[in-house]
């Protein structure tokens, strides 16, 4: 007899909880070390806490009513409850505050491989620490991380959520065209944005100078020569990148088309990548004006990784698995601490 559980959801079996087990101590060994200290916060939130931020990667997946009938839902994301712990439990603390967590999150999404409504998420929270220090200190703890559990091959995207919103601002673009050009940019279909450039009648050098700077990715000599509406955002990681040590600075890929369909980010965001698996394995970036939603203004940046999606990664390496990665990880944890 087969029973069946929710669509996006598995069950984890002993051996694969333990080297997962493991991946969590050793990163969170890694956060320890750099100062942030861990935070949990309640897996269900009022979806009007939600609502303050465009979650539209991130929609909650599950809705309930309590016994007021106000509207509660499962997190899809960390970082929204982050923002109102801080506003409200932290209203008058000094900055910068340094927060890690490790939390499932439930996300409204077609289940797919490699795409989960549960997914276990390890991340950071850095509040407080304007660009491009801050910036530079979240990409060094995302890259220690990832080194301290093994990972050898991955990279980091690197791009500005504002470059593509300029682009379009400076060229006149409509309005209500944006939108669909952004998603189409998310999902780096080049062949619809071409369409949707059409079809917002956007054409000649305008539409070349669109469809060309989101194409543009590589080293940092690609920071050297940027359309006038991103210079702005390509002195913004240019700054970033002088302020990175070379074995963190050589892992980084600068993308000129990254950008993330998550609404509260503001300027530069980041997604890590690994030859092992086809879709990125965590991300994150700057939201300097979310804080404000809440009641306290303040700079921040963070990222998630997607622990699932980061012993896939390992797996793929083939850097061992099974008992092999759990006892190698869990030697590397309690040696750190």
């Amino acid at each position: 007899m087969i029973h069946p559980i929710p669509s996006g959801t598995r069950d984890v079996l002993p051996q694969e909880t333990g080297e997962v087990r493991a991946i969590t101590d050793t990163l969170r060994a890694a956060f320890d070390r750099h100062g942030f200290g861990e935070i949990y916060t309640p897996a269900l939130e009022y979806e009007s806490v939600l609502a303050r931020a465009d979650l539209e990667e991130a929609r909650p997946a599950y809705r309930v009513f309590d016994e007021t009938g106000a509207v509660l839902v499962l997190r899809s994301d960390m970082t929204v409850p982050i923002a109102r712990v801080v506003a409200t439990r932290y209203a008058e603390s000094p900055v910068p505050l340094r927060f890690c967590y490790f939390a499932h999150t439930y996300r409204g999404v077609r289940p797919q491989r490699g795409q989960l409504r549960e997914m276990l998420q390890a991340g950071i929270e850095l509040i407080g620490a304007p660009a491009p220090d801050g910036t530079a200190e979240a990409l060094t703890l995302l890259a220690a991380a990832l080194d301290a559990v093994g990972l050898k091959d991955f990279r980091i995207g690197l791009g500005d959520a504002s470059l593509f919103p300029a682009l379009m601002e400076s060229l006149r673009v409509d309005e209500g065209a944006r939108a669909g050009l952004l998603e189409a940019l998310v999902r780096r279909d080049f062949v619809e944005l071409e369409l949707r450039l059409a079809e917002a009648g956007v054409s000649g050098e305008a539409a070349e100078l669109l469809l060309d700077v989101p194409q543009r990715r590589g080293g940092p000599e690609l920071l050297t020569d940027a359309p006038a509406p991103a210079v702005d955002a390509v002195t913004g990681m240019r700054r970033v990148h002088e302020l990175l040590a070379p074995d963190v600075a050589e892992r980084v890929i600068f993308d000129l088309g990254l950008v993330r369909n998550i609404g509260y980010y503001t300027g530069a965001v980041f997604e890590v990548y690994d030859p092992a698996l086809g879709a990125p394995i965590g991300g994150g970036g700057r939201y300097d004006d979310l804080l404000g939603r809440f009641g306290r203004p303040l700079p921040a940046v963070g990222f998630a990784l997607f622990v699932d999606s980061v012993h896939q990664a390992l797996a793929g390496e083939e850097r061992g698995t099974g008992v092999a990665l759990a006892g190698s990880l869990s030697t590397t944890a309690g040696g750190a601490r």
